[in-house]
């Protein structure tokens, strides 16, 4: 066996992931679409709400850092001399605020501080907002770094504002004083005594930022994703309603231009569909009529035919003809609904058809009721219920249509006390049209369509499921068992409702 290469295997995996996670509906899609759409736009927005924060929690740092910067100018503006000065610097020193005097031109900043971020340029401003106010006068102020260290004084970025409680303030400043030079300062100021939650800081982050607007973002997409595709959802409908009713009222023609497209183009199918089978009713009740004359002479010949037994024979022949014909006119008037969608009282029609076959010497009865009226086609669904009705009656002598209703759906079934169908034929060949429909007994030697088993064009269950189907319904054969022997036959007829 030739083993799959990287490509295949590749291709496969792909698949796979595809299946588990790409949605087989539009409807899943599009809200896919969507809200992956707005969650990757909010992580590349997300930067703003960190240069917030970034902002927020150097703020007291930064304003600390510049007071302490506004002292050491003054102090140092008083200062009568250079030996002063350097004391004063000695002075103010210490591990978390070095200063020393820059000999020549001040440094330039580092190349990743040409483009300054927003929290770079905000916490300059600020610095040197508070220390024009202090001294009264502006100095000019270069703030070459500001970032924020966690509390084990390690700079992790924006880590800083969750591992941290109390997160210190990064300062690396050049301050121009008049008259004396530039002055480099690096210091690490804390937050005088104020601490962070981390585990609120979190929970701001990701609930209020991210949650919540993503179920909004999801609730949106899901609204505006189930408005857009009503019109889908209509054309849905209607395509499985033409299979019922061809007739059916046509599409409304509004909405955006792409739905009224559609809709014109759903109409023009159903009135091209409606108008070939009219031709083809019409091209065959045509050959209908033309051929009533040739069997009409055939039939004055026949009786003009001296000897009676083939007389008798041609007559059967010429029957079984025009039977056929009207047979076949009938299939074609079966699977057509011309009628209207109407409340349907069926256990009157079971009780009018069980009368008129009893008064013809048959024993139908009728037991069970519907608790309301089913919807559906009167014309053909009675058409439906005689050919079952009539075929108990030809197969087993009789016939027993039993009720229930069972709320969302009637199901109606007709049994007989005949022998049944052989079990190869029972579940689609027997629907198929001309099929006669051969006894148990028969069906090992093959004659299925034997002509002397009892007669029938074999198109009554053709027309009997094409009107179930029509309804929304369906209708099954089975053999009934009783006693380990085959009882009889019970057509079965599930009718939902369409409330």
């Amino acid at each position: 066996m030739t083993q799959p290469n990287a490509t295949t295997r590749a291709s496969r995996t792909w698949q796979r992931v595809k299946r588990a996670f790409w949605p087989d509906t539009l409807f899943g899609r599009l809200v896919l679409i969507l809200a992956a759409g707005m969650f990757a736009g909010q992580l590349l927005t997300s930067t703003i709400w960190f240069d917030t924060h970034d902002n927020r929690t150097l703020e007291i740092p930064a304003r600390l850092f510049a007071s302490r910067l506004a002292d050491t100018v003054r102090l140092l503006e008083r200062a009568p001399d250079a030996a002063t000065r350097a004391s004063v610097l000695s002075a103010l020193g210490d591990d978390r605020y070095q200063l020393q005097w820059v000999q020549g031109a001040p440094p330039a900043p580092p190349t990743s501080s040409l483009a300054p971020s927003l929290t770079l340029r905000a916490t300059g401003g600020l610095i040197e907002g508070v220390i024009r106010k202090r001294l009264g006068t502006p100095i000019e102020v270069r703030l070459l770094d500001a970032h924020l260290r966690d509390d084990a004084g390690r700079h992790h970025g924006i880590l800083s504002l969750f591992d941290s409680r109390m997160p210190t303030g990064d300062f690396h400043v050049l301050l121009n004083i008049p008259q004396q030079g530039w002055l480099e300062i690096r210091s690490k100021e804390g937050q005088a005594g104020m601490h962070s939650e981390r585990g609120e800081l979190v929970f701001d982050y990701l609930l209020r930022i991210y949650l919540l607007r993503f179920a909004a973002v999801c609730a949106i997409a899901f609204v505006a994703v189930r408005f857009a595709l009503a019109p889908l959802r209509s054309l849905t409908r209607a395509a499985q309603a033409l299979g019922r009713n061809i007739h059916r009222a046509p599409l409304p023609e509004t909405g955006p231009q792409e739905v009224r497209s559609a809709a014109q183009s759903f109409n023009a199918m159903q009135q091209q569909l409606i108008d070939s089978f009219a031709q083809r009713a019409r091209f065959l009740a045509a050959v209908s009529h033309d051929l009533r004359s040739p069997l009409t002479r055939l039939r004055l010949r026949a009786e003009m035919l001296p000897d009676p037994a083939w007389r008798e024979r041609l007559r059967g022949d010429l029957d079984e003809m025009e039977a056929m014909v009207r047979a076949t006119l009938d299939v074609v008037q079966g699977v057509e609904v011309t009628e209207a969608h109407q409340k349907i009282d069926l256990d009157s029609m079971l009780e009018g058809l069980a009368a008129d076959a009893r008064e013809a010497g048959h024993a139908v009865s009728v037991t069970g009721a519907t608790r309301a009226p089913v919807r559906g086609f009167a014309r053909n669904l009675k058409r439906c219920l005689q050919n079952l009705v009539d075929n108990a009656i030809r197969y087993g002598g009789a016939a027993q249509i039993a009720v229930r209703d069972e709320g969302g759906s009637v199901r109606v079934t007709v049994s007989d006390n005949g022998p049944g169908i052989a079990d190869d034929a029972l579940r689609e060949r027997v629907f198929e049209p001309y099929f006669r429909i051969a006894s148990l007994q028969r069906a090992d030697d093959g004659s299925e369509n034997n002509e002397d088993q009892p007669g029938g064009t074999g198109l009554g269950l053709t027309i009997a499921r094409s009107v179930a189907a029509a309804h929304g319904g369906t209708l099954t054969l089975m053999n009934r068992i009783e006693n380990g022997r085959i009882a009889g036959l019970n057509a079965e007829l599930v009718l939902p409702r369409d409330d």
